[in-house]
Parts: C-alpha cells; sequence; structure tokens
C-alpha cells in the first residue's frame, strides 16, 4: 500500500511536470499554482480511498469530489456553502467560465493574462489528466498509457503556437513521464526479491540498480535526441535555431517580419530594420484597391513604452466577422475596398490592411481584429500566401478639426495606456521649447513634427546603427541621421513626452510600381510612422520621415511635407503622394540635401547597391575546411615517415687510440666509435614503418612473428618476384632481429632506401584503389587513432568509475544503511 501511495503522488507530480509547456502561454505563474493545489487534493483524495481499500471506481469518485471541491474553492461564485461546498448555483458559474474560456481563446493572443474562464479551464484540464493518469499508473498498473494524457497537455501549446515550442519544458514534462515510469519500474522490480549485478553478487541496499542506471542513461540519451534533432534536421522546426541565427534588429539578419517570436508579438522594429539593408528585393504584397490615393497599407503597431523603447503590444479581439464602426468627430470619410495577395515570402501573424477596415472576406475563424491596435492577427494561422478582401473607410482630417480636440483628461483609458516615457532632461527641455505658446493638441504635435526638417539638420539615411530606447532616442536627436524607424519612435517618443498619446506604425509605402490601382510592394516599401490620438476623433497619422528617403511617401494636409516650399503644401483634402505634386521639382526642393537620395526604400529609383554576395566565400571556406581534414591523415603519415626517416645513422668513426683515450702504443691501431642506441633506434623505426607500410597497401601483418619469421613470410608471398625487395625486407628484417636481441646492433647499413624500395615493390602489385586509399587515407593512420580513442575512452571510463566509487562513499543511501546496521 505504502508503494502504490507513493506512485500516486510521484503521478500527481508527473502531472504537474508534463503542464510546464503551458508555461510559454501565460504571462503569469497563477495557473501553476491553483494547478498543483487541484492536482494535490486530488491526489489527496486517491490516496485516502486506497487506504481504506475502495475499489477502482470508488477512487475515481473520490478524485472527481475532490476536484470538485477545489474548483468549488478556487474559483467562487458566491453561492457557495463554507466556501468549498459547491450549489446548483456553483455549476452554473462553472458554465459561465466554460463559455468565457472560449471567448477567451478566440480574443487573446499568446500571451494570454490571467483571467478567470482561462485559469478555470487550465485548472480543470491538468486536474483531469491527473484522474487519468492516476487511474492508468495506480490502479491499472499501466504508466506508459498514462503518457497519452500528458501529451494532451503539450498538445495544448503546440496548436497555439505559429513556430515551435522551447524545448525547457518539453524537457521538464519529459522527465515527469520518465519519473513515473522508473518509479512504477523499481516497485515491479522489488517485488521479485533481492536485486543483483551481472557480475554475481547481489546490489547493496544504498547501490543504484545496474538495470536502474542503464534505463537512466537510456532515457537521458532519448530526451537529448527528442530534443536536438528537430533543431538540427532543417524544416523541422523554425523555432529555437532560427531565433538564434535572426538578425538582431541592427540590420544584420534577415529581418523577415513573423520570423520568431510569439504570436501577434513580433518584433516589427528588427524585422524592418533587416529587410531595409537587404541586398536582395523581394515581392511580398500586392494590392489592388479603388482609393485613387491610398495611405500606407497597414499590418503592425509598438505601443507599449519599455527600457529598451518601444515594443509591440498583445493584441486582443474579435473575429474579423463582427468589425467595428468607424467613429470620429469632424472627419470627412469615405468607404472604398480593397484586395490582397500575400506572397511566400511574408510570413507572419499579421495581415496588411488599410486603416479601419468595416468588412472582411475569404478570412477563416482563426483571424481576430483588435479595434484599439487596428490590426488584424491570428495565433493560429500566418500571412504566407493568403488572399483576401476588405471594405475599409478612409478618413480625412482638417486642421481646423483637428486642432478643436480637447486635450484627453488623465484618467482616460487612451491616456492611462499610453503614458509619459521615462523623463530625460535633453527631451523634456526640447519638448518644452517645441511646445511653448502653442494652445491646441493639434499646434504642439505640428511644432514636434515639423522639427524633423532638413532646415534644423535632420537627413535621411540607413547605414546609421539603428535603436528605440531613451539614450538612443537623444543620440538621434543629436546626429540627426537615421531612417524611417527612428524618426518615428523619436517622433512618438517627444508627442509623449508632451502629454499626448502617440505610438509607431508598421506597414508599406505605395512605392512606385503601380498600374491600375494595383500596387505591387517589395522589402523596400517596409515602413514606419507615427500615429496620435486626438480626443473624439481617434489615431491620426504623422509621418516624420525625409520624404526624399521614402519612395511613394505620402504626405496630407493636416502632415504636410515640412521640407517643400510653402506653395506647394497640398490644400485640404485627400492625401497625396509627395511624388505627385511636381514632378519635375527635386526629391527635397532647392533647400534639400546635396547628397542622392538612399535607395532603400527606393522602389522606383535605380536598383540598390549590389553588394558581393557572400556566400561563394562561405563554400569556398566548406570546401577547403573539408580539403583539410580529407588531407589530415595523409599529411599525418607523411609526417610520421619522415620523423622515422630522419638522418642516417652515423658511418663509423676510426681514431687513434691514445684519442679514444687508450694508453699509447707504438703501432697504428685504431679504434671504431659506434652510436649503438642511435642504429638500435633506427632499426625500431624502420621496422615500424616496414608494419605500416604492410597495412596501407592490405598486407597480413602478424605481431606474434619474429622479424626474421615476417621477413621470410613476405618474401615468399608479397615480394616473390623482386630480389631487390627481397634483400632489402631480409635487411630489415636482420637490422630488427640484431636490435631486439643482440648485444650490438646492426651499423653501417642505410635502412631508407631498403623502405622506399619495398613501397614501390607493393604499390607495383596493388591496384589502383588500394595505392589511392594508401595515398590519401592511410589505414595504418586511422587504425592508430582508432586504437587511441578506444584507449582514451576505457582510461575516462576508469576514471568515472574510480570518481563514482569514490562519491558512493558518501552516498546518502550508503549512510542511511550503514547507520540502520548499527
Amino acid at each position: 500500500m505504502i508503494a502504490h501511495r507513493n506512485l500516486g503522488f510521484v503521478a500527481a507530480a508527473a502531472t504537474l511536470l508534463a503542464a510546464a509547456p503551458l508555461s510559454a502561454i501565460f504571462e503569469r505563474w497563477t495557473w501553476l499554482i491553483q494547478a498543483a493545489i487541484a492536482v494535490a487534493v486530488v491526489a489527496a483524495a486517491a490516496a485516502l480511498a486506497r487506504v481504506a481499500r475502495v475499489p477502482l471506481w470508488g477512487q475515481v469518485l473520490g478524485m472527481l469530489a475532490g476536484l470538485t471541491l477545489a474548483l468549488t474553492w478556487l474559483f467562487p461564485g458566491g453561492t457557495e456553502l463554507l466556501a468549498f461546498l459547491p450549489t446548483p448555483a456553483t455549476f452554473a458559474h462553472f458554465g459561465d467560465l466554460f463559455s468565457g474560456s472560449l471567448e477567451d481563446m478566440r480574443s487573446y493572443g499568446v500571451e494570454v493574462p490571467d483571467t478567470d474562464p482561462l485559469l478555470f479551464i487550465t485548472v480543470l484540464g491538468i486536474a483531469g489528466v491527473a484522474v487519468v493518469v492516476d487511474v492508468l499508473a495506480v490502479g491499472l498498473r499501466r504508466p506508459a498509457l498514462a503518457g497519452l494524457p500528458m501529451l494532451a497537455i503539450y498538445s495544448v501549446p503546440v496548436a497555439v503556437y505559429v513556430d515551435s515550442v522551447p524545448p525547457v519544458p518539453f524537457v521538464v514534462g519529459a522527465a515527469g513521464y520518465l519519473w513515473l515510469l522508473v518509479t512504477d519500474n523499481v516497485d515491479r522490480v522489488r517485488r521479485f526479491g533481492r536485486r543483483f549485478t551481472g557480475d554475481g553478487r547481489d546490489v547493496d541496499v544504498w547501490e543504484s540498480s545496474p538495470l536502474a542506471a542503464a534505463g537512466r542513461r537510456l532515457a537521458v540519451v532519448g530526451v537529448a535526441l527528442a530534443v536536438a534533432l528537430p533543431l538540427a534536421v532543417p524544416g523541422m522546426t523554425g523555432g529555437l535555431l532560427d531565433t538564434l541565427t535572426s538578425g538582431s534588429g541592427a540590420g544584420n539578419g534577415s529581418g523577415r517580419p513573423g520570423q520568431g517570436g510569439a504570436p501577434g508579438r513580433i518584433d516589427l522594429f528588427a524585422a524592418l530594420s533587416g529587410q531595409l539593408n537587404q541586398s536582395e528585393v523581394a515581392d511580398l504584397v500586392k494590392v489592388t484597391t479603388n482609393e485613387p490615393s491610398p495611405f500606407y497599407l497597414r499590418f503592425g503597431v509598438a505601443d507599449e513604452l519599455k527600457s529598451r523603447g518601444f515594443d509591440v503590444g498583445n493584441p486582443r479581439g474579435r473575429s474579423v466577422e463582427n468589425l467595428p464602426a468607424p467613429s470620429g468627430e469632424g472627419v470627412e470619410q469615405r468607404t472604398y475596398r480593397a484586395t490582397v495577395e500575400v506572397t511566400k515570402n511574408l510570413t507572419m501573424p499579421l495581415l496588411p490592411v488599410y486603416t479601419e477596415p468595416v468588412r472582411t472576406e475569404d478570412l477563416n475563424g482563426n483571424w481576430l481584429y483588435d479595434p484599439n491596435l487596428q490590426v488584424i492577427f491570428s495565433n493560429r494561422d500566418n500571412s504566407r500566401g493568403k488572399r483576401y478582401a476588405f471594405d475599409y473607410v478612409r478618413s480625412t482630417y482638417t486642421p481646423d478639426a483637428l486642432r478643436q480636440a480637447r486635450p484627453l483628461p488623465s484618467d482616460h483609458p487612451v491616456r492611462r495606456a499610453h503614458p509619459a516615457p521615462p523623463p530625460i532632461p535633453e527631451v523634456e527641455e526640447l519638448v518644452r521649447t517645441l511646445v511653448a505658446n502653442k494652445d491646441t493638441e493639434y499646434d504642439k504635435v505640428r511644432g514636434i513634427y515639423d522639427y524633423f526638417s532638413a532646415d534644423n539638420g535632420f537627413t535621411y539615411s540607413l547605414s546609421t546603427k539603428g535603436g528605440i530606447s531613451g539614450q538612443e532616442i537623444v543620440d538621434f536627436l543629436n546626429n540627426k541621421v537615421g531612417f524611417c524607424q527612428q524618426y518615428a519612435a523619436a517622433m512618438a517618443w517627444l508627442v509623449r513626452a508632451a502629454g499626448i498619446p502617440a505610438r509607431v506604425a508598421f506597414g508599406f509605402t505605395n512605392g512606385s510600381n503601380s498600374s491600375g490601382g494595383t500596387y505591387t510592394l517589395t522589402n523596400r516599401n517596409l515602413h514606419a510612422w507615427t500615429e496620435v490620438y486626438f480626443n473624439g476623433i481617434g489615431w491620426v497619422p504623422f509621418d516624420a520621415t525625409p520624404a526624399y528617403g521614402v519612395q511613394g511617401s505620402t504626405r496630407s494636409a493636416w502632415a504636410p511635407e515640412i521640407d517643400a516650399p510653402e506653395d506647394d503644401a497640398p490644400a485640404p483634402g485627400p492625401s497625396t503622394p509627395v511624388g505627385e505634386t511636381d514632378p519635375s521639382a527635386g526629391p527635397a526642393g532647392p533647400e534639400g540635401p546635396e547628397e542622392d537620395p538612399d535607395s532603400g526604400l527606393a522602389i522606383g529609383a535605380a536598383a540598390p547597391t549590389e553588394q558581393a554576395p557572400v556566400w561563394p566565400w562561405y563554400a569556398a571556406g566548406a570546401v577547403l575546411l573539408l580539403v583539410a581534414l580529407l588531407a589530415l591523415p595523409a599529411l599525418r603519415r607523411l609526417a610520421l615517415r619522415r620523423r622515422r626517416s630522419g638522418p642516417a645513422t652515423p658511418a663509423p668513426t676510426a681514431v687513434r687510440a691514445g684519442e679514444a683515450g687508450d694508453a699509447p702504443t707504438d703501432g697504428q691501431r685504431m679504434v671504431v666509435l659506434v652510436d649503438a642506441e642511435r642504429a638500435r633506434a633506427d632499426a625500431h623505426a624502420a621496422w615500424d614503418e616496414l608494419l605500416d607500410t604492410l597495412v596501407d597497401y592490405r598486407v597480413r601483418v602478424d605481431r606474434t612473428e619474429t622479424p626474421r619469421a615476417t621477413a621470410d613470410r613476405l618474401s615468399r608471398e608479397a615480394l616473390a618476384a623482386d630480389a631487390e625487395a627481397i634483400t632489402a625486407v631480409r635487411l630489415l628484417g636482420r637490422a630488427e632481429e640484431r636490435a631486439r636481441y643482440a648485444r650490438d646492433p646492426l651499423t653501417g647499413e642505410h635502412l631508407p632506401p631498403a623502405l622506399r624500395t619495398i613501397r614501390g615493390a607493393l604499390a607495383a602489385r596493388a591496384d589502383r584503389r588500394t595505392r589511392l586509399v594508401a595515398a590519401v587515407l592511410p589505414p595504418s593512420v586511422l587504425l592508430r587513432w582508432r586504437l587511441a580513442t578506444a584507449d582514451a575512452s576505457s582510461r575516462l571510463l576508469a576514471a568515472g568509475a574510480r570518481a563514482r566509487s569514490r562519491l558512493l562513499r558518501w552516498s546518502p543511501r550508503r549512510l542511511l544503511a550503514d547507520r540502520m546496521a548499527r
């Protein structure tokens, strides 16, 4: 019974571990605390039922009753008895929570807040899985089947995430499942009596079973492979590897919108800067509209201001089948229709649309609309290859109407959602100067908008480093050189510092590749601008980026081209593309910068400066690396051969006896001095070289033979028809024999020529393939490396065994067993 209780609690803990992937869905950890309480109550109810020897069906009823009490206490409806006893109204409250969870699933994007309906359905699901796992693992003793309901929990984030689920929660969940399997099998093995090892001895109480150790190793290897293979195999996932290799936002990465990150929350600034700095032009969107001069096609908003700058908020919305009606006072509104085709080059959980869509076609229920951010997003789908149509309302504002907008009260929801940025002295002083003597909200915004002009030294360039944090905004205001995301973020920062809500919008300019109301938009048309909120009117766009740097840039009566002459300012009315006011005028007027406009956003201009592709260098480097790796065995063989050859053995030297230290005599007696140790070493080296040569040319080598026996066998078998080679091999055999067994080694013989003779004879008898392998991949070198690897592995295993033996001396199991034995 104790074993069953232990297994039941392990099953409960394994269920909680299997729920770890849900951490990628919620913003906070409230769900885990509540789920742990509910699962603990279920496990306690099961344990009490088993203590009372209740049958399995009674245990199930007890666990369900415990789950009901836990849910009643965690999610009260106000009609409970004693705070945890449910009433009929409680179950009606549960039904409302369940219905609300379905609506929240459609309304919120990942990561979701801690709403009662979502927490209720999460706790109910995890605790329900805990009941099933307990029945399978403890009641039916089928723990392997318990992996199926655990897998059901893991399938929830898999279904929600467009890309891949983070690998760490998967490892945690897999560890819980393996823990359950190990606990069950340990209980089964203990029923057989004493444990034993394969070497004929019992396993001590403190010692782990060899079978359990092997199982743990297999489990670790299995989990590692399950995590590593999807990350390593191309095409199996685009989550972790793409995150590690994607651009950092400085324009060096791919910058493709939607690559990496949670659905609906992507790094639009990094995507924008990365795409604008790409050397290749890729078609992303084709849009057809009946609006004569459309404004920018829009797909994202960054409205949350954090320490690192503006960030993309968490979209929340309703189905695109129920779009709200546009609102605005003193605004001229007209309805138009557009059709959008997204290419396969654009993959993101957002859809490009014109502002204020009122009806959509050809979009399924996976797509939602956030009326606050005015974006269409999805938690289950992406924009790749989508074709859809929509009706939208184009609002045209007049400066007089915007001047009528009164300041927002401090408790207004939009004001609270868009607070002022952290105070920066330089920025605060600049804002006070720009809004001085400005009475209306619009005049304050225009004062900030007009500041970003060529007269104040601002220029457009893609070569500058991107950045949207507070200090980087200050650097941009000082340097006055940047591109669209810096202009948009800087203006939004200054407007917020003036106490007016503002945000950064992302989308496409119209470019110049248009025909009959159809615009083909590429990665060079990606753009960012500022949107400012006016009381009673809504969000109004302002594009502070210099128009000469943005082909297809659109200006309006309320936000005119500030670098153009006064006569060229557009009259009140619909927005007008800057390039269409005066085709003969220069891009920035007579006062514009003299340098050529950067073509990073100029679709109709000349092609961007071609950058030499880097892939040939990577390919060449890979080829060189492969050649170097293949050449390593041959180089090693050549170095070994040269080292063995070395300088020839010194010839015997004749000296007078007196010079040799002997007593002088009357005769001319000579003494021969020979370096015996050097001759012995040369003989051993020559013999080793001969054996390696035999291995290279696939001639049998018998290490048990004597040198003379080996020389005789080679003379009969491998070198039978070559007298010179036979003489050479006998010389080597005699030299090695003398070096091993005789007092004085063989001297006065030059052995390297004999080696070359034998090598030439063996090569002449071998086929072409054998000669090629002997030259490129010498088998002797590969054999040495293989033996060295085996020796190193053996030494490592032996060292690990010694370390494990030392650590086992302090094993808690062993110490406890010794203490009990006393």
